[in-house]
């Protein structure tokens, strides 16, 4: 009996112990900026999985439903995002990351291909009350984040 006690205190105590270093390592504020960055990209993916769901008839289209998603999208896309980017974040310095290290070398225009987005998410909300506004608008916003992910983001 007195073996069990000690064998499932030694046990919690390493569970516990592994736990503390397990959050440490994810605490970092490399960590920290790609889980941020991997957060608002998933933001992206779900406003414009609603608009192109509706665009290609998945789903009944929903005017005030299309409206929110096309608002999120120039929110999120005019969001400072600065601080997601932290050199030592690429996929060379993690095994979390899939963004590849020429988005921070010289000469980078990923700041640009960012604000391209933002402007073709603007205009993507600014026609979103009709079908037909949402589907004249999803190749240029899909368009622009394909033309981010293509020259920066490492395949799966």
């Amino acid at each position: 009996m007195r073996f069990t006690r000690i064998l499932a205190t030694g046990l919690t105590a390493a569970a516990l112990a592994g736990t503390v270093v397990f959050a440490e390592a994810h605490n970092t504020p490399e960590a920290q900026a790609i889980a941020a960055r991997q957060a608002h990209m998933t933001l992206y993916s779900f406003n414009l999985g609603a608009l192109g769901n509706m665009a290609k008839g998945a789903v009944e289209f929903n005017a005030d439903a299309a409206q929110a998603a096309a608002d999120n999208l120039a929110a999120f896309s005019g969001a400072n995002q600065m601080a997601y980017w932290l050199p030592g974040t690429s996929n060379a310095d993690t095994d979390k990351s899939r963004a590849l290290p020429a988005i921070w070398a010289e000469g980078s225009d990923a700041a640009a291909k960012g604000m391209a987005l933002h402007e073709a998410a603007l205009v993507m909300a600014a026609n979103a009350g009709t079908l037909d506004g949402v589907r004249a608008n999803m190749k240029a916003v899909g368009g622009a984040c394909g033309a981010c992910h293509k020259p920066y983001r490492a395949p799966e």
